[in-house]
């Protein structure tokens, strides 16, 4: 028995000793023979392939030809006005740093679309400068630039997120005259974004005051910022009448196009199209496949409403030949009238960014006008 306890007892400790061996670091060799070299893999995609598809020569070339037919190039970003007195006749929009947007204008001020720097404050830091009232906040002539409307890629998920073009707004816009309102044009309108940042109204259609009427001023309406919200079908006085107003973002133009889609496509030799943006019978074509319809549907509903508006007290002409409102307290039904009436002239497109809304805020306005 004891030979058996003597026997296990060995078996344990070498054991061990095995164990304690495997776990010691080897002693090392000489170094072996370097092995024969792979072959080459195949070069990846290029990494800047779809950079190169707008950052080259000829695609900057193209922009920067048509971009000296537009309007953002051709006038001064910092646009001038009366008022300066006989000394200054005119001064620029980026003193009036304490305008802004919103029934309090308080949201934002006329240097952050009036101005380049201001736009670019206004985009990045959430609002440009203000001032007094005095001097210009952003001095310089602020024309429109390349880097005005572009800053850097928010995305380089081009696939998924969708070229964002390096623009400083792509994302959708909530107004800031009715922040219970959002632009969006999608994915595929995303650059239009950029262009409803400006492109809004300053101001809705105001309450009536205890007596049910409005209070009209010489700068009543929605200002020229009204293209985003007629596309839209939205933010006009809408009288009831014999034409209905359809659901918003329901029109055509709204739905089967986009700001850039019209106004940016294919050039007919740099003078349309593209940076100019002028729009193109090529890009009118596209869905208008029968002919292009007319331009002028609405100008004569426009002078019949121009009349009556003229008759009512609510516009006065010119000397220049322009019309202009007149201050003061009106009945709700001709202050809707002058603000559609407003909203059309704003808009300058003649109703053809939404025909039909257009049309329907026209003509009903005329029919209550007349008391039909």
């Amino acid at each position: 028995m004891k030979i058996i306890k003597l026997i296990n007892l060995l078996l344990i400790v070498s054991t061990s000793m095995l164990l304690v061996q495997c776990t010691t670091d080897p002693i090392p060799g000489e170094d072996g023979k370097d092995g024969m070299d792979g072959m080459d893999g195949a070069d990846g995609a290029s990494g800047t392939a779809e950079c190169a598809a707008c950052h080259n020569v000829s695609t900057a070339e193209e922009v920067h030809a048509s971009y000296l037919f537009s309007a953002h190039y051709n006038e001064n970003m910092d646009h001038q006005e009366p008022g300066g007195g006989p000394d200054a006749p005119f001064v620029p929009l980026s003193r009036y740093g304490n305008r802004g947007f919103g029934p309090n204008f308080g949201t934002s001020t006329c240097t952050a679309c009036h101005t380049s720097d201001g736009y670019i404050d206004w985009t990045e830091k959430g609002t440009a400068l203000t001032g007094d009232g005095v001097g210009p906040i952003y001095p310089g002539t602020q024309t429109i630039t390349c880097n005005t409307c572009h800053g850097n890629h928010t995305s380089f998920d081009f696939e998924n997120d969708g070229y964002d073009y390096a623009l400083r707004v792509v994302a959708p816009v909530t107004l800031l005259a009715d922040a219970s309102v959002t632009i969006d044009y999608g994915k595929d309108g995303m650059t239009s974004h950029t262009c409803a940042t400006c492109h809004q109204p300053r101001s809705v259609f105001p309450l009536p005051n205890e007596d049910g009427k409005i209070a009209v001023n010489s700068r009543f309406g929605p200002h020229y910022g009204a293209q985003s919200s007629l596309l839209e079908g939205i933010q006009g006085a809408e009288v009831a009448g014999s034409l209905p107003y359809e659901e918003p973002a329901s029109a055509a133009h709204r739905r089967g196009s986009s700001c850039t889609s019209c106004h940016m496509g294919e050039s007919t030799g740099n003078i349309d199209g593209l940076h100019s943006t002028i729009p193109t019978e090529t890009s009118c074509v596209q869905c208008h496949t029968s002919g292009i319809p007319s331009g002028d549907f609405l100008v004569e509903d426009i002078k019949t409403l121009e009349d009556l508006l003229l008759a009512e007290g609510l516009l006065k002409l010119n000397d220049d030949g322009s019309v202009s409102p007149v201050g003061g307290t009106y009945d709700l039904i001709p202050a809707q009238a002058l603000w559609n009436y407003r909203m059309i002239y704003y808009d300058h497109s003649k109703g053809l960014h939404n025909p039909k809304y257009a049309k329907a805020l026209v003509r009903n306005s005329i029919e209550a006008l007349q008391g039909n």
